[in-house]
């Protein structure tokens, strides 16, 4: 079977490694792919909204299925327009994809199926939204409603900070249309835990738990990004609260889309606290996260293909969906200056592949046959090893052997779960 992925970053390379491993593959194409995607799928120069070209492509590849990566052609409809046109295409329809799309459709569809999530309240006027925030004082979270490439959330631990960063999203447009409506709401205190979960409409199969690590500074410290690393499982985290979050979070939104017109069908990702009174949502994405796709397949036991199809198809309930005992931490190696500005073009050195270490390219191309960079993620180095200590020893030890011009990655990847659970 042919396969072709949408997308150019980590997550995809992760999924055409994944699916490179299925036994039914005959052959693997990536549109547009990166320097690293081309060493298990051929790369195609297409670009993810270029949708005509895209379909045609596969028409005439004879490629059985198509999978999204990013969120912006999910949003702009991509699987309607394979649907309508009777292409097999694994994600969510441009109505389901809402969810990401708009973080206040997501909030407002919580509130009516009284799904647990921080106190809210959104806005377009930007008069309203600062009453608003000097009433409720800090501190408080300023999200941009829309897509900001992971980087439209400002935590603001004061009133100071929170003005400027709602001045700087609606009066200056720093995340351009994302910004023009805004959703304020109380700060949840505890531990972020992401779950993503196949769903095909009402079945959900959770993936197992993985934790992300926004700023960009050790300690938590500095902008949020798009991650700079992760680990999976999470140890600190119970059998027992990951079935409680699917019972009382996943499921249940799940079933509200489906009884709202706009099932769901794809890969549900569930960014959760875990506070004092339990689990609450802090944001659902439409897709696979990134880096958390660089540590969660890693770990699948299952076909990866089989479980695209039994989303795509409905039977995710008759599809066995295994996992590996193992551990795996994701160091993100990322360009000087990101999430700001950043250079490209600086040469990439890698080491051997020494079997335990998985090096997933995200912002990489050829230029002139040499690897360089090409964004501000550059790679998510994995390790896989039979205990997170190990996984984690695994990736750093090979972080420690790729170099390029001005590397920035954070040294204190999976520390609280090591601090709290040595496993």
């Amino acid at each position: 079977m042919k396969v072709l992925v949408i997308g150019g970053g980590g997550r995809e390379h992760a999924i055409l490694w994944k699916l490179a491993q299925s036994t039914r593959v005959t052959k693997l194409y990536c549109a547009p792919g990166n320097g690293g995607t081309e060493e298990v799928a051929q790369n195609v120069p297409i670009g993810a909204h270029d949708f005509a070209a895209l379909s045609q492509f596969v028409k005439d590849e004879g490629i059985s299925l198509t999978v999204v990566g990013p969120e912006d052609p999910l949003l702009a409809g991509i699987v309607d327009f394979f649907s309508e046109r009777g292409l097999p295409i694994f994600g969510p329809s441009s109505q389901a994809a809402q969810i990401e799309g708009s973080k206040t459709f997501a909030k407002d569809l919580m509130k009516r199926h009284q799904i647990p999530t921080a106190a809210y309240e959104s806005f377009t006027d930007y008069e309203a939204a600062l009453a608003y925030l000097r009433a409720q004082g800090a501190p408080i979270v300023i999200k941009a409603d829309g897509l900001a490439a992971g980087k439209g959330v400002v935590v603001a631990e004061s009133l100071e900070e929170a003005e400027q960063a709602l001045a700087q999203i609606m009066q200056d447009g720093v995340f351009g249309n994302a910004g023009a409506r805004v959703v304020i709401e109380e700060c949840l205190r505890g531990e972020e835990l992401t779950l993503l979960s196949f769903v095909d409409g009402e079945t959900v199969k959770p993936m197992i738990t993985s934790q992300d690590h926004k700023p960009a500074y050790d300690g938590d410290k500095g902008p949020n990004t798009g991650g700079m690393g992760t680990y999976a499982p999470v140890p600190q985290m119970s059998n027992e609260l990951v079935a409680q979050i699917v019972s009382t979070i996943v499921e249940p939104v799940a079933k509200a889309m489906v009884a709202e017109g706009y099932p769901f069908k794809g890969v549900l990702y569930t960014g959760l606290m875990i506070t004092a009174q339990g689990p609450k949502v802090i944001e659902f994405n439409a897709r696979f996260g990134d880096p958390e796709t660089q540590v969660v397949l890693p770990l699948l036991d299952s076909d990866l293909l089989d479980v695209f199809e039994a989303t795509i198809n409905g039977t995710l309930a008759d599809q066995d969906v295994a996992w590996k005992s193992d551990s795996a931490c994701c160091v993100v190696m990322a360009a000087p200056g990101y999430p700001g500005d950043y250079p490209k073009g600086a040469s990439i050195e890698l080491p051997a592949n020494n079997g335990e270490t998985v090096i997933f390219h995200a912002g990489t191309k050829l230029a002139d046959g040499v690897l360089v960079t090409n964004g501000g993620r550059v790679l998510g180095v994995t390790g896989v090893g039979a205990t997170l200590a190990k996984a984690r020893e695994i990736a750093y030890q090979t972080v420690g052997k790729t170099h390029f011009e001005g590397a920035h990655y954070r040294t204190d990847i999976a520390d609280k779960a090591l601090k709290q659970h040595v496993k």
